[in-house]
């Protein structure tokens, strides 16, 4: 064993990654999309692996609030207002020297994202929507590079490992987003940090064996977890891809990719807001939506318009799902206070 490698000990005597397994994580370039609950975790323990070049890419800011799970900040990052990639960047830096750490403060989107996960050997999914997924699916089936869904809420989570041409797609199982307003997000339905942990984990594991060149012993099936209810569920997905006509991994088609299917936000002319337009034929549920969104703000809704106010920003949203965030010019902020409380 070099000297390089003794602090990779303990990992190297695991003997399905050994010194030849160690030496191909030392060359591997891993994406970690989103740096929030997910995407530190994620980040801390493929560092502590020796991965060759983590590049991560968040939009956020740390808050208060972000400490009860997002393990690679402090107190001292949110007095200091710090973007997450970049805090992570620091932090990691100072666990592991050896590894080069990109940090990109940036939205994800269509017209990025190509140039995020270029040259990369596998991809981390550490967002908080479907339409980011979607999009993340697109382009590593277009470029054949292996990635790793993940979600939690609540005391549940998810997890799915994709390597192209070998297993189902994300839309093999999921074939469109969830209407805008139904699904549960961390700032509506809270999380469990326990949960998160469960689930990067076994997205950092999946990782390590595509790295290692151990894919034959990745799941080839759809996790859920739920760590409060007791609950582990496999959900087979052989022979998925067969019986269905997959718009992305069958038909070749990449539409949030080419920006098809993408949400977009405009800053509103003379006004402190952000209008978000989402693809046509979103509709949303205002009394559902009003439902989730009383016990955390003050909610008033008519078959017309419903406004909620969070914190700094108000949310006002059509039936149609399009939204404006006033309290804000900055596009970036105004996409992630919409997709924290709405859904996207």
């Amino acid at each position: 064993m070099t000297d390089a490698f003794q602090r990779y000990s303990r990992q190297i005597l695991f003997r399905e990654i050994g010194e030849t397994g160690q030496q191909r994580l030392s060359k591997s370039r891993v994406a970690i999309l989103g740096c929030g609950a997910l995407g530190t975790v994620q980040a801390d323990a493929l560092c502590r692996a020796g991965v060759g070049l983590l590049r991560i890419a968040d939009r956020d800011f740390i808050e208060e609030s972000n400490l009860q799970r997002q393990t690679l900040f402090s107190e001292e990052d949110v007095r200091l207002g710090l973007p997450k990639a970049v805090a992570a960047q620091k932090r990691l830096n100072q666990i592991n020297s050896q590894v080069r750490i990109e940090a990109y403060v940036t939205d994800v989107n269509s017209n990025n994202i190509e140039r995020l996960v270029e040259n990369m050997n596998c991809i981390l999914d550490a967002t908080d929507n479907f339409e980011t997924r979607f999009l993340i699916n697109d382009v590593a089936i277009k470029h054949r590079i292996p990635w790793v869904y993940g979600a939690a809420v609540g005391s549940s989570g998810l997890s799915m490992t994709i390597v192209p041409q070998q297993t189902p797609c994300l839309r093999c199982v999921f074939e469109s987003l969830p209407p805008p307003g139904t699904s549960p997000t961390c700032d509506t339905a809270g999380v469990l940090a326990s949960i998160v942990n469960v689930v990067a984990s076994i997205q950092v594991a999946e990782a390590v064996k595509i790295l290692t060149g151990n894919v034959h012993r990745i799941n080839r099936k759809l996790l859920s977890f739920d760590v409060w209810g007791n609950r582990w569920k496999e959900l087979e997905l052989a022979g998925v891809t067969e019986q269905g006509d997959c718009p992305c991994c069958k038909l070749r088609r990449f539409d949030f990719l080419e920006g098809k299917a993408e949400t977009t936000a405009g800053v509103l002319c003379g006004r402190d807001s952000v209008q978000i337009s989402l693809p046509e034929g979103s509709r949303l549920n205002f009394e559902d939506l009003a439902r989730r969104l009383q016990p955390i703000g003050s909610v008033q809704f008519n078959e017309f318009l419903l406004r909620f106010q969070a914190g700094p920003y108000e949310i006002a949203v059509f039936p149609d799902g399009r939204g404006i965030v006033r309290g804000t010019k900055d596009t970036q902020v105004a996409r992630s206070v919409y997709a924290r409380y709405i859904g996207a």
